[in-house]
């Protein structure tokens, strides 16, 4: 039992730790010292300190793209039967819960959407790699998909989109403490996870489905 207890503890201090702090300005030494094991039991396990951040990142992603590969499948079943498109919101709706799901069996929703905005705003080259790598099938899945139900926006537009709303979901989510203490001492209330869900659906969706910007040429013209 003393192996898996050493793996587990040093993965939990180090997703944490990354979260709190980013992956540059955390050391293998502050890792080892708040888990309170050698840096011979975190060579040993995982060999570097990238092998530990892309280690973490799999405790959450290997549930999430089993489950959400999962609800894809179900959802394209569904609409199979009459011949239909999976329509935006639905898609949507569907990633988020999956994205709900996932972080009850680590941590929490917030360290999971903090390491992954670290994943794309800091200089992490290889973590984005893996992640393409390893996940890249579930997350090409679902851009098809969003294709499928967006067919009036060009490519571009849509890459465009969707990572705006990936920035606003994971700021939102990532901050969920700050933004309930403003809705419980501002506004008298009590606000959920699946609340703040609720609420950003709808404007996610808007986003998507927003007319298209006009040309810069009609811009200046205007």
């Amino acid at each position: 039992m003393a192996q898996p207890d050493t793996v587990t503890r040093i993965l939990d201090t180090a997703e944490v730790l990354f979260a709190e702090r980013g992956f540059a300005e955390t050391s293998l030494r502050n890792i080892t010292s708040k888990a309170k094991v050698n840096l011979a039991a975190v060579n040993y396990h995982f060999g570097s300190k990238k092998s530990l951040i892309q280690a973490v990142f799999a405790r959450y992603l290997d549930p999430f793209t089993t489950r959400f590969h999962a609800a894809l499948d179900e959802l394209e079943a569904r609409h199979r039967q009459d011949g239909s498109e999976i329509p935006l919101e639905e898609l949507l709706e569907t990633m988020a819960r999956t994205v709900l799901e996932v972080p009850a069996e680590r941590n929490s929703l917030k360290v999971f959407m903090r390491l992954l905005g670290l994943a794309y705003s800091q200089a992490q080259g290889h973590l984005r790699r893996y992640i393409q790598e390893e996940y890249g099938s579930v997350f090409t899945r679902f851009t098809e998909l969003v294709r499928r139900a967006t067919p009036e926006l060009p490519d571009a537009e849509r890459f465009w989109r969707l990572h705006f709303v990936l920035g606003t979901v994971i700021f939102t989510l990532s901050g969920l403490d700050a933004l309930r203490d403003i809705a419980e001492q501002d506004y008298h209330e009590h606000v959920s996870v699946r609340d703040l869900v609720r609420r950003l659906r709808p404007v996610v969706v808007s986003a998507m489905q927003a007319p298209l910007p006009e040309p810069p040429a009609q811009q200046e013209a205007s």
